[in-house]
């Protein structure tokens, strides 16, 4: 049998068509290219970024900045001096960009001026850590990237 040009280009088409599914079927069932959503709740956690934003506003123009310190123990959250620190209560968050089974949240409450954040909870690498309080009825926010390595 003999194929003219034209059916020739109808086979290629077929063919090129094919090779393109059969990838786009391969990726879409393979766990390597599972991406998730960096919150479970994204669009409710997107509702309260002004809150979020008017925090950190609060914390820049108020100079309540935190500090961060690494140390043996682990990590130091060291709040301002000015502030009572019984006064104060939130949540300091923290999120592992690699691993989502490392996240974890504790509530703070203060005895001095720090939070102490243990070794045994930190692996070594990216965090992302977020501190939300009050103080006085005013929210403030911190927000800061590290890479964690335990001294040793």
């Amino acid at each position: 049998m003999k194929i003219n040009w034209g059916t020739g280009i109808v086979l290629a088409f077929i063919a090129f068509i094919s090779f393109i599914l059969f990838f786009v079927v391969r990726m879409s069932m393979d766990n390597k290219a599972n991406h998730d959503l960096v919150t479970e709740n994204y669009y409710r956690a997107e509702l309260g970024y002004q809150n979020e934003i008017d925090a950190e506003n609060n914390a820049r123009r108020k100079e309540v900045e935190l500090k961060l310190e690494t140390t043996g123990e682990g990590v130091k959250l060291i709040f301002p001096n000015t502030l009572n620190s019984e006064d104060i209560k939130g949540t300091v968050s923290l999120y592992r960009p690699s691993n989502k089974h490392l996240d974890f949240e504790m509530p703070i409450s203060l005895s001095q001026d720090y939070l102490l954040i243990p070794n045994n909870r930190l692996l070594d690498g990216r965090w992302d850590i977020k501190v939300s309080w009050k103080y006085q009825d005013e929210a403030y926010l911190y927000k800061k990237k590290i890479s964690y390595h335990q001294n040793k």
